[in-house]
């Protein structure tokens, strides 16, 4: 998959708990997902993997989740869904960049399911590498369906099952959309690299697809091989998935028309027919029978994009009718009115110049003295050409840069601030608000005791209950709220404020690597300008 911090789910209705543990623990092929067996035979075990279990009681994780099966007669069933596989994938660049190994990934993973799969006996697993060697490190975390306790109200809750024990998870839209919200807010937290996980994308590639089209890709290699051997250029060397094709011929037609009508021809001439129903696209291909919705096939297909671009054809034609229509890589670069926020530093950015003379005082040989020279002038040449592509005619107005720079990234980083306490805040009120919903029933219960000693057994009873319902009463009063806010409600609006954080939190980070290599050109203007006397002095004397 790309490598991007995300979060996937994979329902299991194998009844083996044993085969989770051995898939994380031994290397498996990626394309049958069979275990890679030795020359002997035998099981090839992972090379680096981290890996715990929670709620087990000490034993084995499948022992563990046969005997809570057995103790409530659940998962006996062949059709039952018997665990959850949640995969937190982390970019590649957080190791470099930002520290993130795969000790910390796994203390990440146990809390993150600690907090967000109470209940439920679990594994957690991290690993290093993803597929294809992509070096992403990615934690893996398989809980068996069944509730072993009962919990607490979570936001994506909506049914009384949900927090009972002897109750199953339920892998709902909203679960996801909270779950993908929590794993936005701990990169934030952590200071890793994150995308907006609550939207869409340009291209939604599925599970399967992605499959679908590695297998394609390795079968086409293996037929290419003997014919590259006779010295021959194969005619195919990228495999392309059905869909992948589609995504292709729309944006080939949508590339050449200036309206909607143009558009469905020019898909009709391909065999794809384009439906609208209910506001939504869909496409027809030749060899199927059930259209493809824009949905499966990306944000750039749907008919408010499509429309879009659309317009701004017909708008380009009007202004330059001989122009020829030029298609970008993707249709949304045509919607942005900016430069998108990049999420990590450029790796060819102008680094600090070594100050040789320093280093030799502490002992550093002429080993390290050959090496900073050449570093210092790379770095030396890199930090001339970034000082003219600025503009700047003086250090002054470099001087002026950093000023402003500096300045740009304090109010980002205020504003992100500012978001924070928002997110804070509601998550304040959404979990006095969901402890005071979970103690309806008792509260109920209280109104139907007919005395007052009834009424204080009942109290003494239930004295958990009362003491939350208590405490989220008083923050009610304390912070003016005399009507309660609908629990999904004030769910969407933090999901609503951690896509801001998300892209106030890339905005900061782009501006703060600006400032940052504005500082390191100084830096190294200053070195250059100091050195300068210095090597027209040593010259001199050469001379």
């Amino acid at each position: 998959m790309k490598p991007l911090a995300i979060l996937k789910h994979i329902s299991s209705k194998n009844a083996n708990y044993g085969d989770a543990e051995k898939y994380l623990t031994f290397e498996h092929d990626e394309f049958t997902m069979k275990p890679t067996l030795d020359a002997d035979g035998r099981l090839i075990p992972r090379v680096d993997y981290r890996i715990s279990s929670l709620n087990c009681g000490g034993e084995d994780f499948a022992v563990a989740c046969m005997r809570s099966n057995l103790r409530y007669g659940k998962n006996q069933k062949r059709e039952d869904v018997k665990s959850h596989h949640y995969i937190i994938s982390f970019d590649p660049r957080d190791g470099p960049d930002n520290g993130l190994t795969v000790d910390r990934a796994q203390e990440l993973g146990e809390k993150f399911c600690a907090e967000h799969f109470p209940g439920h006996q679990a594994l957690v697993c991290t690993h290093p590498d993803g597929h294809s060697h992509t070096e992403n490190i990615h934690v893996h975390i398989v809980i068996n369906s069944l509730r072993i306790a009962e919990v607490p109200m979570l936001p994506h809750m909506d049914r009384p099952a949900d927090r009972k024990a002897g109750c199953k998870h339920r892998c709902t839209d909203a679960a996801m959309n909270y779950l993908k919200a929590e794993v936005m807010e701990m990169c934030h937290s952590e200071g890793l690299y994150q995308i907006d996980l609550l939207n869409g994308s340009k291209e939604r590639i599925t599970e399967r697809e992605y499959w679908a089209q590695k297998k394609g890709q390795a079968a086409l290699d293996r037929a290419n091989a003997p014919i590259a051997a006779d010295g021959i250029a194969p005619r195919q060397t990228k495999f392309e998935t059905d869909k992948a094709k589609l995504r292709r011929t729309i944006r080939e037609a949508l590339a050449a028309a200036s309206g909607f009508d143009e558009f469905a021809a020019l898909l009709l001439r391909h065999g794809v027919t384009v439906k609208e129903s209910r506001g939504r696209l869909s496409y027809l291909t030749p060899d199927r029978t059930k259209p493809i919705t824009a949905r499966k096939l990306g944000d750039d297909f749907d008919r408010a994009a499509v429309l879009s671009v659309l317009e701004q054809n017909a708008a380009r034609a009007a202004e330059k009718p001989a122009a020829i229509a030029e298609y970008p890589g993707s249709i949304k670069d045509r919607l942005r009115t900016k430069k998108e926020a990049k999420n990590a530093p450029n790796n060819d950015a102008v680094q600090r110049m070594v100050d040789i003379a320093a280093k030799r005082a502490e002992g550093k040989g002429r080993g390290y003295e050959k090496w900073a020279t050449m570093h210092n002038l790379k770095q030396m040449s890199a930090t001339l050409m970034l000082y003219q592509q600025y503009g700047f005619s003086s250090p002054d107005e470099l001087d002026a840069a950093i000023s402003a720079a500096n300045t740009a990234t304090q109010e980002s980083l205020a504003g992100l601030k500012g978001l924070e306490a928002a997110i804070r805040e509601k998550k304040e009120l959404q979990r006095n608000l969901l402890g005071y919903i979970g103690t309806k029933p008792a509260r109920d219960g209280l109104k139907a005791q007919k005395s007052e000693k009834a009424r204080r057994a009942y109290r003494e009873q239930h004295e958990s209950d009362f003491i939350i319902a208590d405490t989220a009463a008083r923050y009610f009063r304390e912070h003016g709220i005399t009507k309660l806010p609908a629990s999904k409600a004030l769910q969407r609006e933090i999901e609503q404020l951690t896509v801001q954080k998300n892209a106030g939190y890339n905005d900061y980070r782009e501006k703060r690597q600006r400032a940052q290599e504005l500082q390191t050109v100084r830096r190294n203007i200053d070195q250059i300008l100091r050195g300068a006397p210095s090597q027209q002095k040593k010259r001199e004397q050469e001379r």
